[in-house]
Formats: C-alpha cells, sequence, structure tokens
C-alpha cells in the first residue's frame, strides 16, 4: 500500500511529514506527500492570539482526509483543535520529544528591566509576566526561520519557541534557555506528532499503530481531554503536560489570567488519561477560579 500523507509545506511541517515517511519505511509502507495550505498559513498578518483555538494550522488538512485527497493528516499536536472531527480518529503519536519552551537571544535572567520578548502565544506570554511582570510581550508571527530572525532586531530581546521544533530542525544551538516545564507549563501536545486517520479506514490506522509511541500517546490523550474539557484551544492562557511513569499518569496543569498576575496550578495522578485530563481542568476551572481568568470558561 501507498499511502497519501497529507501535511503543510512550512520547513518544519515537512521535516515532520518526512519523519513520519520513514518510520512507516521502517514497517514497510510506502508513502507520498500531500501538500495542503492552510488558513494559518495563508494568513501571515492576524495576530494568533485572534486565530487562536480555530485550528488553523489543522482544518485543511483533517478535510483533505476525510475528503479522500489522502489518507494520514500529520499535525504539531499542539495545533490541533480540542475536538476531533467526526469520521476522523486520533491514530497515531509517534515517540514525542522534549515539550518544554526555550528562550532564543538572552536567557530569563539575561533580560534587563523592561526587556522585550515576542511570542504569539497567551500561555507564553502570561508565564513570562507570571514570573517578570516587567517584561514587554509582543506578537510574533511567521514559520521558526522568520521568528528566529527577530531575535536581537527591531528592539526583540529574546523569543519563545518550543524545544522539539528547534530540535527537529537542527538548530538548538539558539537555545539560550530551556525553560523548566515544572513551572512554565507546555502547551497540550507541545513536542509530539498526531497522527489522523479516517475512522474507517482499517488499514492506515494499522499501518499508523505500527509507529505509535503508547508512552507518548497517553500522555497527550491526558492532555487533549484537559483541553477538551475546558472547551478550548491555545487561545487561553493555559497548558498541560504529563509524564508516565510505570502505569501512573502525572497530569501538571496551569490556567492564568492574561497579564499573569493571577494563576491557578495542581498535579494530579492516575491510571485513566481521559478522566485524569477532565479531572485536573475542572479542579483548575471550578475549584480554584481558573474560569474567571478567562471570558466564556
Amino acid at each position: 500500500m501507498t499511502l497519501r500523507v497529507a501535511t503543510r509545506r512550512s520547513p518544519l511541517a515537512l521535516v515532520q511529514a518526512k519523519l513520519v515517511q520513514r518510520r512507516l519505511l521502517d514497517h514497510g509502507v510506502e508513502s507520498e506527500l500531500v501538500l495542503v495550505d492552510t488558513r494559518g498559513d495563508k494568513d501571515v498578518h492576524t495576530d494568533l492570539v485572534t486565530l487562536a483555538g480555530q485550528g488553523v494550522f489543522a482544518v485543511e488538512i483533517q478535510r483533505a482526509v476525510l475528503a479522500g485527497e489522502a489518507d494520514v493528516a500529520v499535525h504539531s499536536a499542539k495545533d490541533l483543535p480540542s475536538i476531533t472531527p467526526e469520521g476522523l480518529i486520533l491514530a497515531s503519536v509517534p515517540e514525542r520529544l522534549d515539550a518544554s519552551d526555550v528562550l532564543v537571544g538572552r536567557s530569563l535572567a539575561g533580560l534587563g528591566p523592561g526587556a522585550t520578548v515576542a511570542t504569539g502565544s497567551p500561555r507564553r506570554r502570561a508565564l513570562l509576566l507570571e514570573r517578570r511582570p516587567d517584561l514587554q510581550i509582543v506578537p510574533l508571527r511567521g514559520n521558526m526561520a522568520t521568528r528566529l530572525a527577530k531575535s536581537g532586531i527591531n528592539g526583540v530581546d529574546a523569543i519563545v519557541a518550543a524545544k522539539a521544533a528547534l530540535e527537529r530542525l537542527d538548530e538548538l544551538d539558539v537555545v539560550s534557555e530551556r525553560l523548566d516545564p515544572t513551572w512554565f507549563i507546555p502547551q497540550v501536545g507541545q513536542g509530539a506528532l498526531a497522527l489522523e486517520a479516517r475512522s474507517d479506514d482499517v488499514p492506515t490506522r494499522a499501518a499508523l499503530t505500527a509507529i505509535n509511541d503508547p508512552v507518548a500517546f497517553l500522555a497527550v490523550t491526558a492532555e487533549r481531554a484537559f483541553l477538551e474539557e475546558l472547551g478550548a484551544g491555545c487561545s487561553i492562557p493555559a497548558g498541560a503536560h504529563a509524564e508516565i511513569e510505570g502505569v501512573t499518569l502525572t497530569l501538571r496543569g496551569v490556567m492564568l489570567e492574561p497579564d499573569g498576575t493571577q494563576s491557578a496550578r495542581a498535579e494530579f495522578k492516575g491510571s485513566d488519561p481521559h478522566e485524569l485530563g477532565s479531572r485536573l481542568a475542572r479542579y483548575l476551572r471550578d475549584d480554584l477560579g481558573g474560569g474567571a481568568f478567562v471570558a466564556g470558561i
């Protein structure tokens, strides 16, 4: 069989899709790429805060699979909406890289009073301001090369990026500091790839199961259950990160005021990823009052 693998055209997306192709080939499965233009790629001017939560880097890829134009959708797991469309299934999460965020340009301690940091993520903005309320946070858009080029010019002292993205692009030498994920809690799914297939496509699902990492799949499932319970995407300042030891899942979560002045944090353990993610989200939102930080939650 030759699988048609749908992906965005960005350099990082192509690296990720080709990684999936190599993993499939290791199991005797040939594949070809189907390049898809997403709304997020076409609209390079709208702030990500405005676009967040709409699946702007995922919806067109999902539609290509649902329409039968491709068999597999390759996503950065953090770009997926919280709800999987009817007719699709999350079939595989290959081995995950470090989910942490990093600073490029200067370390947090190396940023002087009032320094400027660029990021398009409400979560990253709020977490930075929680620790360093003096910082000036400005928007950031574009592919990774464009983002990296922003550091050190036009008054931008540093940018925030996902360590996994830089690792896949062989750009780890630009990292100034890895931000500890126990306090700078990552975005749901960060560092992982998410492979979707049509729910009735048994041969494709079987091929993708062969390259699935059960530990990564459980962790991402718990994190996505957290996001689903909140009923939101990355449009709110919230994050969750799961780790697994034996049969025990540890899930850390955070919800913050957009300006970082208040936060709700907790760490829960369990064995059922769906129950664990939902329980943590409800606790932060309802019991600790995190829902009050964001209108509509």
